[in-house]
């Protein structure tokens, strides 16, 4: 069976790699031509993800990934604050997580390693049809068309694939404009380094201002201790975060600012908002060349309305399929998911058990289920950050917050 996945992402990357080491013919094609020219800063790695991997790569490549990840277990509880920097609370106790934080870069070079020969960077593509055959055939915008037994789209939120299978977009504008950054534990300022310590958290604001931190340590806090497999592109302590604001004319045009301008905006946006200056300090002494404006995308969050086409030889996988904003830092794991269900059901066409398009279907009911709950824990965060941009939302967190902290200080 030949298989070609379309994007060479983390989804499509791990499909690849999965495919190859099972046997299967694949071409794997992207339009980046190299894997490191990748956006976003890190991914979150649950114990589901961690399984479905160590499913799809050979253990020397899980063992590189966990010499270069971040183990939840090691850091502290996750906070959340308000604009003032005062504490409301805390998460679970992560002493027995399974999760691992990883950067972005790390887990895809890693995964394009294990795909090797079968990838193909620095291909477009622009169209899928199917041949004179019969067989489902993928156009590039350079050089001749390639046919295969099954065609998987794995090319993201703007996916061609999943396009051309629902005859229109999957997903929508969630009301959100994120942007990223990385600032150095050691650049905050002292009390800043005390107050949020090594931990991730969120704070959230009235007229709909929101800091998420996320902490990230790949060498104190290594997820595995062999310090020659590490490979990591975060070499010390770092607060990897991410400002959101609802989408407007405005906040949407600070998407094409860039370093200094950008960061400058960003610390004026929340200033409006009433944030005190010291919970800026993420901000304020980030590497200005490492933020970047990005919006928030999201499909449904009814399984029903996911994937909506008739089985076939051609299929989707990932973002491309249930587009998931970052808010519960479980879009990318999900991919991982998807690429080992599918690998699964394959296995079973290939093994004489199943047909093609009954493991395509069981494929997709199944990544419905999980796309549908991934976009329900996301939204939850979304919905409230939208929340707080309402009149009476600005007034009940302004109300509240205080109350909230006044609480939170009696219980710790």
């Amino acid at each position: 069976m030949r298989v070609v996945v379309v994007g060479g992402g983390i989804g499509g990357l791990a499909l690849g790699a999965g495919l190859r080491r099972r046997g299967f013919e694949v071409a794997v094609f992207d339009r980046d031509t190299d894997v490191a020219a990748t956006g976003g800063y890190h991914i979150t790695l649950d114990g589901r993800a961690r399984t479905a991997l160590e499913a799809l790569v050979e253990p020397r490549i899980m063992q590189r990934l966990l010499a270069s990840g971040s183990a939840l277990r090691l850091r502290e509880r996750d906070a959340i604050w308000d604009r003032r920097g005062r504490l409301l609370g805390l998460g679970p106790d992560l002493g027995d997580s399974a999760s691992v934080d990883v950067d972005r870069i790390t887990l895809r070079t890693l995964l394009a390693e294990a795909v090797g020969d079968d990838l193909h960077l620095g291909r477009e593509v622009s169209g899928v049809d199917h041949d004179g055959h019969g067989a489902p055939r993928v156009s590039f915008t350079d050089g001749e068309p390639v046919s295969a037994d099954l065609v998987v789209g794995a090319d993201g939120s703007h996916s061609v694939v999943a396009r051309h299978l629902a005859g229109g977009p999957t997903n929508r504008p969630a009301g959100i404009v994120g942007f990223s950054g990385r600032t150095l534990r050691r650049d905050l300022g002292p009390g800043e380094h005390q107050r949020i310590g090594p931990r991730s958290g969120m704070a959230i604001g009235p007229r709909g201002g929101a800091l998420y931190i996320g902490f990230l340590d790949p060498v104190g806090n290594t997820a595995l201790d062999v310090p020659e497999l590490r490979m990591s592109v975060t070499t010390e302590p770092t607060y990897i975060w991410g400002a959101m604001f609802p989408e407007s004319t405005a906040t949407d045009s600070l998407r094409d600012l860039r370093a200094d301008e950008l960061r400058a905006a960003l610390l004026d946006g929340f200033r409006e908002r009433g944030w005190a200056a010291h919970t800026l300090d993420v901000i304020a002494r980030a590497d200005p060349h490492s933020m970047a404006g990005f919006r928030f995308n999201a499909a449904s969050t009814r399984a029903e309305d996911l994937a909506p086409w008739p089985t076939g030889r051609i299929t989707a996988l990932g973002d491309a399929v249930h587009a998931t904003p970052p808010t519960a830092g479980m879009g990318a794991g999900a991919a991982i998911r998807d690429a080992a269900g599918l690998l699964t059901h394959l296995s079973a066409v290939a093994n004489g058990t199943a047909t093609l398009t009954d493991a395509v279907a069981h494929f997709e009911a199944d990544m419905r289920r999980r796309g549908s709950e991934v976009l329900t824990r996301a939204m939850r965060t979304v919905r409230w950050i939208l929340a707080t941009d309402t009149t009476l939302g600005a007034a009940a967190t302004v109300v509240s917050t205080p109350i909230l902290a006044a609480a939170a200080r009696l219980r710790h």
